[in-house]
């Protein structure tokens, strides 16, 4: 691939696999030059539990999204959710030795450090060290301490989880597919980057992606991530639940819930019939569209509860952190008729659909701006946004290629050059992604 600022986005969904190039035009937009999609046959619930399906998935859809883009793609960006994924809130401090000197990166570094060695579970490590507010000595509701003096910083932190061997296994199979790993993103982030606006994040707002085997939460106030979690339900617990009460095979049962479901019972009339037909010489059976809609209701209401928990665990009922913008679903299973109306009723928040066109170059295929696609986008995304990084760090280590010497010690140096604390965060996923590269290459 030449590098005409090209980045790729690979999402390793439960139901599908997706491969996106994509591009900045000349006005900062996204232009998706090839999309490849591929039934995902070896991922449960987020996680990837045949690594030999998995890799031909990815390599079915790596080869259709070249064949539409005719470029190579040797570098993606590839989301990691699943139900191992958990996140925790957690306050810590440090006390500067000098409070005659202001704060500065260094100190930040010492604190996110610090915060790097709590002690997880076994198997599991942190993913995302994400800073909310910082403190300086007794002093709250600090954004930006640096530049500040102070003799104790702390800072509360939002810490996301996650099981090692999860993610070196998504990475195994994306270079055992030939490919090279350019990042790692929490796929609940990229979801949020591509279809929620700057406003909606500092209102406040919940993001739910409902994929084929997890829901995805983000929650984001005053312009911050403040919570995550992944649930183990998806759209295919709902496709289950109609093959099981309807006694018919799985495919019927996914054009049933495409074509006919509803997430509301009341609307249909008990004379609403649809015939499905029988397995080779058995007679068709007839299903009421009402009793359709009950069974999607029933699991659907169980999905949104669990999220609405989580929302509550945020601290959604506490007048400072009402979520004014409410919530916006996204995901292929948003795409239920009337599960807006639903998700309204049983929360009281007001409710849209996402669709990941808020930063998608004006004339896009019109089946990329589907909430399907919302995980995707949000990946290229993040993957340009890291090549931007890496190019302005060029520029950086040449304009001081002395100081660097000096500052590669410490691993996080480089790359905290950078102001907006953000940016900054980022960083420890490249690190993740360095550790999963490393181990991958020593295991061969």
């Amino acid at each position: 691939m030449d590098n005409h600022n090209i980045s790729v986005g690979l999402d390793i969904g439960t139901t599908k696999i997706v491969a996106m190039i994509g591009r900045k035009n000349e006005y900062g937009k996204l232009e998706i030059l090839g999309v490849g999609k591929s039934k995902s046959l070896g991922v449960h619930r987020g996680v990837v539990n045949n690594i030999t399906q998995t890799i031909q998935s990815i390599q079915q859809a790596v080869q259709e999204a070249e064949a539409a883009a005719s470029e190579k793609i040797e570098d993606v960006t590839v989301g990691i959710a699943g139900q191992h994924i958990r996140s925790l809130q957690h306050s810590d401090y440090i006390t500067r030795a000098n409070s005659d000197l202001v704060i500065d990166e260094t100190d930040i570094d010492r604190l996110i450090n610090q915060v790097h060695k709590l002690v997880m579970l076994p198997g599991e490590e942190i993913i995302h060290v994400l800073p909310q507010e910082f403190k300086v000595d007794g002093q709250a509701e600090i954004k930006e301490p640096i530049g500040m003096y102070g003799g104790r910083l702390e800072a509360n932190f939002h810490v996301v989880v996650g099981q090692v061997s999860s993610i070196r296994n998504i990475g195994r199979c994306v270079k055992s597919a030939g490919l090279e790993l350019e990042g790692i993103t929490l796929e609940p982030l990229a979801s949020a980057n591509a279809v929620l606006s700057q406003e909606e994040k500092e209102a406040g707002v919940a993001l739910i992606d409902i994929g084929g085997g997890t829901t995805d939460l983000a929650v984001f106030k005053d312009g911050i991530i403040r919570h995550t979690a992944v649930i183990p339900f998806g759209g295919n617990v709902i496709t289950e639940d109609i093959k099981e009460g309807c006694s018919i095979i799985e495919k019927q049962a996914e054009l049933l819930k495409i074509k006919f479901g509803s997430a509301w019972p009341g609307e249909n009339k008990d004379n609403e019939i649809v015939s499905i037909p029988g397995l080779r010489g058995r007679e068709p059976k007839e299903i009421t569209l009402k009793n359709l809609s009950k069974i999607i209701h029933a699991r659907v209401v169980e999905i949104i509860e669990q999220v609405y928990v989580e929302i509550k665990n945020y601290g959604h009922e506490e007048q400072k952190k009402k979520l004014i913008a409410g919530i916006v679903l996204t995901g292929g299973g948003s795409q239920l008729k009337h599960l807006k109306q639903l998700v309204e009723y049983i929360t009281g928040m007001d409710t849209r659909i996402g669709y990941p066109n808020e930063h998608l170059a004006g004339d896009s295929d019109e089946d990329i701006a589907s909430p399907l696609f919302a995980t995707a986008v949000g990946l290229v995304m993040d993957g340009l946004k890291r090549q931007e990084r890496k190019k302005a760090e060029g520029v950086e280590v040449e304009m001081h290629a002395d100081v660097a010497e000096n500052e590669i010690d410490d691993e996080l140096q480089p790359e905290e050059i950078v102001e907006e604390p953000k940016k900054e965060r980022r960083s420890f996923l490249d690190k993740l992604t360095e550790r999963v590269k490393e181990f991958l290459d020593n295991a061969e």
